[in-house]
């Protein structure tokens, strides 16, 4: 089972290479994938929302769920699964960017862009959330385009995620009502 869905994992990813990757959209796919470099577009996004009073739980919650997500699964999950990067285990994958250091599984640029962009889309405005979600789904995306991760990594990636924009948002919401009854 878990041999089939490795060479489905792979499959997808040296379809990708063969039939979709063109200089213009490498570029184009380079370009979106450093968006998500140690989530400094969403930590930038979460800083700018904790400006204003009216934004600042939004900006709270989406805080703690990129740092759910850093230690979750960059820290903690990454390093008890330890699965190889997609280009060890299939070399006829080739990456286009500089081959990364950390383990495959999650996807932590998929995670923390789920992490804050599903935090936005249910509490900003329509247009900015969306745009948050499309986002994250091109980063996610990305990670598959360049090589650097296999599907189920980035799929991974996108449900933990949302959970943790859930917790953020319970745990924001408990201490919240907890002050409240202080």
């Amino acid at each position: 089972m878990l041999e089939t869905l490795l060479n489905i994992d792979g499959g997808v990813l040296l379809w990708i290479q063969e039939y979709l990757r063109n200089p213009i959209l490498n570029a184009i796919m380079i370009f979106i994938t450093t968006l998500g470099d140690k989530g400094y577009i969403w930590i930038a996004a979460t800083i700018v929302l904790l400006i204003p009073k009216k934004t600042r739980k939004i900006g709270i919650m989406s805080g703690i769920a990129l740092l759910g997500s850093l230690f979750i699964n960059n820290e903690l999950i990454k390093n008890l699964v330890k699965r190889p990067r997609p280009f060890v285990t299939f070399t006829d994958l080739q990456i286009i960017i500089p081959t990364p250091s950390q383990y495959s599984f999650p996807s932590g640029h998929t995670s923390s862009s789920f992490a804050a962009a599903a935090v936005f889309y249910r509490h900003l405005p329509k247009k900015l959330g969306v745009s948050s979600v499309i986002l994250a789904g091109l980063i996610g995306f990305s990670r598959l385009y360049v090589g650097v991760h296999y599907p189920t990594d980035v799929l991974a990636g996108v449900v933990m995620g949302i959970f943790l924009s859930y917790l953020a948002e319970f745990l924001v919401t408990f201490v919240q009502k907890k002050m409240k009854k202080a």
